[in-house]
């Protein structure tokens, strides 16, 4: 590749990037903007907390049922033309919740949003990781995740000041309108040829399609990915207890008020994120000198948020506790873009995008369902500050985890017959 062709190639990879980037906030925003006009509505409609809270689990609902089918016919059909289909759909739906005139027509419109929002992460990340070198995959997959905590905190910000000035159905129709424009630029500027040969040009190619029913049960074939799962499924578990019960503990240990809790509540939510960036950007510089590298940080970062988290929550408030849950909060779920990159090179590449939902399945079935509710129920048996000590305990499982892939992790790369044309089945490592 000459110098002029690997700058465009480099420059459009980048441009691939921020607007699928964008549409992961719009994504996010989408779906969290509800929460910022609960009291509106609850008002408006004399709604129950219960109904509200449909509105919200819907979504989450669609998502983790939706995920893994959509992936695979976005392998299948194709992923580009599977992402704006998708952002259209969500887009549509968050436009009619803003002309809803009754919660049943607002249920439905957050059914549609779930529909098609469930299979845009996984997806996402895939054609992104496409486009640039292996070398890079933790770092962007990291950043990419961390999107949607952003997107989140952008939706409930944004979502409060739009509904305070302009009203609520004003939220829904500025959010789906900036979905639809994404959406529209994004089919215009990235399509299934320029993608296929920014991919051939980065050394990924699309790699063999065959048999779905001989491509699927790769992704589960080897020690090492389903520790990857395992391991990453875990640390998910405590960076989402901590997001959900971090309002609660700052009021009741802090005495802070609502806003104030959420507003610190937020900066944690914020820190979540670098650390996932950092994660991967940590992950992808190790990896230079080797892929068990990655496991190494993963284990590192597993202990690290258990050390940290368990002597925080053991000591007094002050600033003293919130510096040291603040480290732990930044290491909880940095393991997040070393594990997809390690998923992504033990998998297929004709189902990356398949192989992202299931981790992505993993981390909602493993973390993001039961750690808040775990949590929770911990709370009412022995106190919130007790269980908020008990939860960093998952880390360890997750360090075994990490350890264990990390044994694994050179064979697993083998292919499976000595005379398999590894090099059109399995991207570098």
């Amino acid at each position: 590749m000459t110098g002029p062709s690997e700058r465009r190639t480099r420059g459009y990879a980048w441009v691939v990037f921020g607007l699928s980037f964008g549409l992961l906030l719009s994504d996010y925003m989408s779906r969290q903007v509800l929460n910022a006009v609960f009291p509106l509505l609850k008002a408006e409609w004399m709604l129950s907390d219960a109904q509200l809270g449909s509105l919200s689990g819907i979504v989450a609902l669609m998502v983790g049922v939706l995920t893994f089918p959509l992936s695979l016919l976005a392998d299948r059909w194709g992923r580009v033309r599977s992402l704006v289909l998708a952002a259209v759909v969500w887009s549509l739906a968050t436009l009619g919740c803003a002309v809803a005139a009754s919660y049943g027509q607002m249920f439905l419109g957050r059914f549609m949003v779930g529909v098609g929002e469930a299979a845009y992460g996984s997806v996402g990340v895939a054609v992104v990781i496409s486009v640039f070198p292996a070398t890079l995959r933790a770092t962007l997959s990291g950043a990419f995740i961390a999107g949607g905590a952003f997107g989140s905190v952008l939706g409930v910000s944004i979502g409060g000041v739009i509904a305070q000035h302009l009203g609520w159905r004003w939220t829904f129709a500025i959010m789906g309108l900036f979905g639809l424009v994404l959406a529209a630029v994004y089919s215009v500027v990235v399509t299934e040829r320029r993608l296929a040969r920014a991919c051939r040009e980065q050394g990924n190619p699309p790699g063999a399609q065959g048999p779905v029913r001989s491509l699927l049960p790769r992704l589960f074939s080897s020690v090492s990915v389903r520790c990857a799962y395992i391991g990453s499924g875990l640390q998910m578990f405590l960076a989402m207890s901590l997001l959900a019960w971090m309002p609660s503990y700052l009021d009741r240990s802090y005495g802070l008020s609502t806003d104030k809790a959420g507003l610190v509540a937020g900066i944690f939510a914020l820190i979540t994120g670098i650390g996932m960036i950092g994660g991967g950007l940590v992950s992808d510089r190790l990896g230079r000198r080797g892929g068990r590298h990655k496991w190494t940080l993963a284990v590192l970062c597993s202990t690290g948020s258990l050390v940290l988290l368990g002597i925080g929550f053991q000591l007094p408030t002050g600033i003293g506790q919130l510096l040291l849950i603040g480290g732990g909060t930044l290491l909880s779920n940095a393991t997040a873009g070393p594990a997809a990159a390690m998923v992504v090179s033990l998998t297929p590449p004709a189902v990356v995008a398949t192989s992202m939902a299931t981790l992505t399945l993993a981390n909602s079935l493993i973390g993001l369902a039961p750690g808040p509710a775990v949590t929770g129920m911990l709370a009412d048996h022995i106190g919130l500050h007790a269980a908020l000590g008990v939860i960093p305990f998952v880390s360890l499982g997750a360090a075994l985890a990490f350890a264990l892939g990390r044994r694994h992790y050179a064979a697993d790369l083998l292919p499976a017959a000595p005379a398999a044309p590894r090099t059109k089945t399995e991207l570098p490592t």
